[in-house]
């Protein structure tokens, strides 16, 4: 066999198991996608947006209040952890690139980003409720952005790292300081980077349960006050997948279809934006 042969060869092996692996992924996702779509249209009514959470052995109900509650605490979450993730990433990338600060900080938001949800959960259930004496949405939200955090500053770090020097020189060359160049040339190159890395963070908190566990935990009945449990999906529909209520169980694979469908539109939405930018 020939050099020539030989190259086809490996390229169509390689091919066919790259294809292999893609719809060995697409499968399982399209499952997903089904089972979601398949037993969560059927709890969707009226009522679900309606309603509270029902008691045991109530014929109807809703999650008026789970929604509500976990639109709060995701909302409050990522406007408190993105400015903070995105300050931490510009330092990185413009001031701590090569200094031992840097260095440690980025170590250390490794190991958050890896860090188990649980864990946070835990840790601010010590720092937190455990001082408080109370479960609260005020501590659900810290939770939730301590997720956000690590994801904003890695990505932000890794999109400003992408913009080439040649731009930042020429920025400079006009007379324009740091600050300005950072504001203006290189945050402004990296926008769609940055939006990127919020929405994947956005994604992720959105259906974290173990972290709401310890901290904000639920409550069945409607509530606006953060200092007290606050309800929320992912927990409501941990508790009802589990029990033993048909119609709890309709409920929780509702909540699963909103979760999912929430994350797939703002996905949706930010792609449609961001090109709409780019062609501008």
């Amino acid at each position: 066999m020939n050099l020539l042969a030989r190259r086809k060869l490996t390229n169509r092996v390689a091919l066919t198991l790259s294809l292999s692996a893609m719809a060995f992924g697409l499968f399982w996702l399209a499952w997903i996608l089904w089972t979601v779509l398949d037993l969560g249209l059927a709890g969707l009514s009226l009522t679900l947006f309606t309603e509270m959470t029902p008691p045991p052995g109530a014929e109807t109900g809703g999650l008026l209040n789970a929604i509500v509650g976990s639109l709060i605490m995701v909302v409050l979450a990522t406007l408190l952890g993105t400015p903070i993730g995105i300050l931490a990433g510009v330092y990185l990338a413009e001031y701590g690139r090569y200094h031992w600060l840097g260095s440690v900080t980025r170590f250390i938001n490794d190991l958050l980003l890896s860090a188990p949800s649980i864990v946070i959960g835990l840790f601010v259930y010590a720092v937190v409720v455990a001082q408080t004496g109370k479960f609260s949405a005020w501590s659900g939200v810290i939770a939730l952005a301590l997720i956000v955090l690590p994801v904003v500053v890695r990505t932000t770090e890794n999109m400003l790292q992408l913009i080439p020097n040649t731009l930042r020189e020429a920025a400079f060359a006009l007379g324009a300081p740091k600050s300005v160049v950072i504001s203006k040339v290189t945050l402004r190159a990296a926008r769609a980077g940055v939006l990127t890395g919020v929405l994947l963070a956005v994604a992720r908190i959105a259906g974290e349960t173990a972290p709401l566990l310890f901290t904000a935990l639920s409550n069945q009945f409607w509530t606006l006050n953060l200092n007290e449990p606050m309800a929320n999906l992912p927990v409501t529909i941990f508790k009802f997948a589990m029990s033993p209520f048909t119609n709890w169980q309709e409920l929780a694979w509702a909540g699963v279809f909103l979760i999912t469908m929430g994350v797939l539109i703002l996905n949706i939405v930010a792609r449609v934006f961001l090109r709409a930018e780019k062609l501008n």
